[in-house]
């Protein structure tokens, strides 16, 4: 069932909770019930002009086993950062967002933050991204039009060869049902591979349901039609299905396969935890005078229950790559990128809301921000596994090392606070540029 956008503000799921938001004063309701994933900050009212920044999950709590949610937050009030950037620059008071302006960080400021302004403008002609997600979102080729044109991106339609939108058995007729949560996803993952790598094409590939098996399905096809950049931004509950659904869905050597690493904390999901794929993390990210880069990030941190995943698989192979000591088995993440729905990212989406620019953060941002810096660096050589790729040039000035936050309580501690060179939050750090994605 489709709800409104405010019935969506005032009541959504949370990590398996319902959580009430009014006014800042009033007590804030929640049932415990089973589930996973992020929602609302209830530290102000939505729309309120106060700093402190709420948000809403895009998509419902699964529920049953096997079901993936997407790890989208659209923010819904409170001021980003962003805009008190903006507003300070201007010499104005900073005001609350409305849906006629971006909110949130575009191409021009993440392309700044991750060294990409000179490999945004020169490379990715020629190469595909696949977005992969569920069900059909019927305004994803006007809303990238909307979000490209007014960045002044180059046209990506389906006229021009640029878009394609298919379902998970690749057929461009047949498409899944549509849902307003995952229309929203949907929008943010094309947004950010359209601002990281505005010269590749995309490929939009929609699952029936949001099942592992119908998601995978989709991975799959996404390889059979040609995508060597594979972004996927949904997770759920580890299980012992999981080194199945390796080899039937992840194991695609020469294909950059990037999954969020999710939202709800310390704590390991799935397929972030699978060892074909580079799972990524989540900073805050935020513009800083004092910094030879003009940028500075932490881990992302709202509270113990609200912020990037990390952690030990409890099923998964550990990949030969990876030497940390603190887990047996695969350890979460790999690297990292903005997700701090604080220090969002700008998204244009009509699907279930207003028609209109939003602002949204989740792991779901730094999924395709990753996977497009993939396609920025160059082609995986075949029989390669781009996920070790980071590693190779662990410790350089390839990446950007965070060394501070944490996303909860762990031992030993770098599996969930930032530290030099690897810890979970944040893998060994997020992109200066594309040398460290090059195989």
């Amino acid at each position: 069932m489709r709800t409104s956008p405010s019935d969506r503000a005032n009541r959504a799921p949370l990590h398996g909770r319902w959580r009430r938001v009014g006014s800042a004063g009033a007590a804030t309701v929640a049932l415990v019930l089973a589930g996973f994933g992020t929602a609302v900050h209830a530290d102000a009212a939505a729309g309120t002009t106060s700093s402190k920044v709420t948000w809403t999950r895009a998509c419902a709590v699964p529920s049953k086993a096997g079901e993936m949610a997407c790890k989208a937050l659209r923010v819904t009030g409170g001021l980003t950062a962003f805009q008190k950037a903006q507003a300070k620059a201007k010499g104005v008071t900073p005001k609350a967002a409305d849906a006629s302006t971006p909110s949130g960080y575009g191409p021009s400021d993440l392309q700044s933050a991750y060294g990409l302004t000179s490999a945004a403008a020169s490379n990715g002609s020629g190469k595909t991204i696949a977005i992969v997600d569920a069900y059909n979102d019927p305004n994803a080729e006007s809303d990238l039009a909307k979000y490209r044109s007014y960045y002044g991106l180059p046209a990506c339609t389906t006229a021009n060869g640029c878009f394609k939108k298919v379902s998970q058995t690749g057929s461009t007729t047949s498409l899944p049902s549509s849902d307003a949560g995952w229309s929203e996803e949907i929008s943010l993952d094309l947004d950010m591979a359209s601002a990281i790598c505005p010269l590749c094409n995309i490929l939009l590939v929609e699952a029936k349901s949001p099942t592992m098996a119908n998601l995978g399905t989709a991975v799959n096809e996404a390889v059979t039609l040609g995508a060597k950049y594979i972004s996927n931004s949904y997770g759920g509950s580890e299980s012992s299905s999981d080194s199945t659904y390796d080899s039937s869905y992840f194991n695609h050597p020469g294909v950059a396969i990037t999954v969020s690493a999710g939202d709800s904390g310390y704590g390991a999901e799935y397929p972030a935890a699978s060892r074909y794929v580079t799972s990524v993390g989540g900073t805050a990210l935020s513009k800083s005078s004092s910094s030879a880069r003009g940028w500075t990030e932490t881990v992302w941190k709202t509270n113990s229950t609200e912020g990037t995943g990390s952690g030990c698989s409890a099923y998964d192979t550990k990949p030969s790559w990876q030497t940390d000591t603190g887990c047996s088995k695969r350890t979460i993440s790999d690297v990292a990128a903005v997700a701090d729905p604080a220090t969002g990212v700008s998204v244009y989406d009509s699907y279930g809301v207003t028609a209109g620019w939003y602002t949204f953060g989740g792991t779901s941002a730094s999924s395709p921000i990753i996977a497009s810096v993939y396609a920025l660096a160059g082609t995986p050589s075949s029989g390669s596994y781009p996920a070790k790729f980071p590693y190779n040039a662990a410790g350089t000035s390839a990446l950007n090392d965070v060394t501070s936050g944490n996303n909860g309580t762990c031992s030993p501690t770098y599996l969930c606070t930032a530290q030099s060179g690897y810890d979970g939050p944040t893998g060994w750090g997020t992109p200066e540029g594309v040398t460290a994605f090059t195989g």
